[in-house]
């Protein structure tokens, strides 16, 4: 296994398991589990930051003149990274949504 294709699994991993940190808050949102989503945020952030950072020793890599032949399976982990960015994005607006609609119901 070369370099680059250790770091797209890496990055695949990470990424990974932050999407489904996002979705398990998008979840206890949705019980009204407020700390819980935030702590779940919290944790798919960091596993996020973990596939964003290899990637980008990649990019840097790159920029310096080690340009690496481009593989399907980067290609895979680079989908993978901008999903879990979304993901990321659409679950902080659901958990907000979520938290309006609890207030709204308390009244």
């Amino acid at each position: 296994m070369n370099d680059v294709q250790l770091a797209s699994f890496q990055i695949i991993s990470a990424v990974g398991a932050a999407k489904s940190y996002y979705i398990e808050a998008i979840r206890a949102a949705e019980k009204g589990a407020f700390a819980e989503a935030a702590e779940k945020m919290k944790e798919g952030r960091a596993a996020y930051k973990e596939g964003h950072d290899v990637h980008f020793k990649l990019l840097q890599g790159e920029a310096g003149g080690d340009s690496q032949l481009l593989s399907i399976l980067l290609v895979h982990a680079e989908d993978q990274l901008m999903s879990a960015e979304t993901i990321q994005l659409l679950a902080e607006q659901m958990i907000a949504t979520n938290q309006r609609l609890y207030k709204l119901e308390k009244q």
